[in-house]
């Protein structure tokens, strides 16, 4: 790789704040895993990206709400 690409790289990764910082940390160390992996069909790739995405914790029971807006199935008390 070219220095030139590594140190704009560097250079746009300072302005990030530090969460974005260890996104892109974890998104390159889950880019050179699969880079590297012997087998890649797509249950490993999504068996890769476990965990890498913060979401609520009702996500999955609650999906509807946050991807179309509807009404929550179930009120919880926060």
């Amino acid at each position: 790789m070219s220095s030139l690409i590594i140190t704009k790289i560097v250079e746009e990764i300072n302005e990030l704040p530090d969460d974005l910082q260890q996104q892109v940390l974890s998104f390159v160390v889950n880019l050179r895993q699969q880079h590297f992996k012997a087998s890649s069909d797509a249950w490993d790739v999504l068996e890769s990206l476990t965990g890498t995405v913060e979401a609520p914790a009702d996500w999955s029971a609650e999906h509807d709400h946050y991807l179309y807006g509807t009404s929550k199935r179930q009120e919880t008390d926060s």
